[in-house]
């Protein structure tokens, strides 16, 4: 009699001995479908697509700049270019307090509003987040804020004067009264967008104030104080050269204002480059800073 011995194919994938995880590993990849490569010219042309826009719109910018400039006196392309060289060859160039290069210049205005918009930060965070976690306190700021919010930079610039006896620290008040407002704002708003859930969680674990604000309030605000951020400090960049021009002393706002005594228009066109670029490049900055602390979800 012939006896036939059965076996079950899944007994015998068990009693198989396991396979190392690099050799796992390896067989997975292989089974992946591979990516399809993106020819290169398609690559370029992407690339391409992207760069068209703004190089056509800083064509349209020499163009029309061209034009006004044939018609008006104004220093053409070329002629601010050339100047352009000249100025930025000796950027750091200092003949005295009023006789400095342009390098100085920036700085000198970089280090105004860092200072205030630091101030601005260490008050309107906190306060931010005590006027969106207590309604109590919402009620009595929001007035305040609503108030004072709309009122313009330099009608500030004299209180500064009076109270502080110079041009330097007036600058700085300037700077930090006008960037607060964002950030208190963006703060408390973020603080009030909190699910209700996650403060029901923190009141059954009897979380104390200190933990609910480090473990479930930040977290959740971070996304709403970085955009704050970043609206305090392109305020504090555009408050600090209008400030600059009537308080006078080293910065961007006074190079302008004493080039235009001197009559030389190019250096004013170039200061307004140079203004804008460094604008941009605080902007840059501050919108990696808020990626790398964003949720994706938030971001899109």
């Amino acid at each position: 009699m012939v006896s036939a011995v059965f076996h079950d194919p899944t007994g015998a994938v068990a009693d198989a001995p396991a396979l190392p995880a690099a050799v796992r590993a390896r067989k997975l990849e292989s089974t992946q479908i591979a990516a399809p490569r993106v020819p290169l010219g398609q690559r370029l042309g992407a690339g391409f697509n992207r760069a068209l826009p703004p190089v056509l719109g800083f064509a349209l910018l020499l163009v029309l700049w061209s034009i006004v400039a044939r018609s008006d006196g104004i220093p053409g392309p070329l002629a601010t270019w050339k100047q352009a060289l000249i100025v930025f060859g000796a950027p750091f160039y200092s003949n005295g307090p009023n006789d400095q290069g342009v390098g100085w210049n920036v700085l000198a205005s970089l280090e105004r509003v860092c200072i205030g918009f630091g101030l601005a930060a260490l008050v309107g965070i906190p306060l931010g987040f005590l006027i969106g976690r207590f309604e109590f306190l919402s009620r009595m700021f929001n007035p305040l804020i609503s108030l004072l919010r709309p009122v313009s930079p330099l009608a500030w610039l004299p209180i500064g004067l009076l109270v502080f006896k110079g041009a330097n620290p007036a600058a700085i008040w300037t700077i930090f009264i006008c960037s607060i407002w964002p950030m208190v704002i963006n703060t408390a708003v973020g603080v009030q967008r909190v699910p209700q859930d996650y403060m029901n969680v923190a009141r059954v674990l009897h979380l104390s104030e200190w933990k609910i604000i480090t473990t479930i309030l930040f977290p959740s605000v971070l996304p709403y104080m970085l955009t704050g951020v970043r609206l305090a400090v392109g305020t504090a960049w555009l408050v600090i050269v209008a400030a600059e021009m009537l308080t006078g002393g080293a910065g961007i706002g006074f190079w302008v204002w004493d080039e235009w005594n001197n009559l030389n228009v190019k250096n004013i066109i170039i200061a307004i480059f140079v203004i804008g670029v460094v604008g941009l490049l605080l902007e840059l900055a501050l919108v990696k800073l808020a990626f790398a602390f964003t949720f994706e979800e938030v971001r899109t």
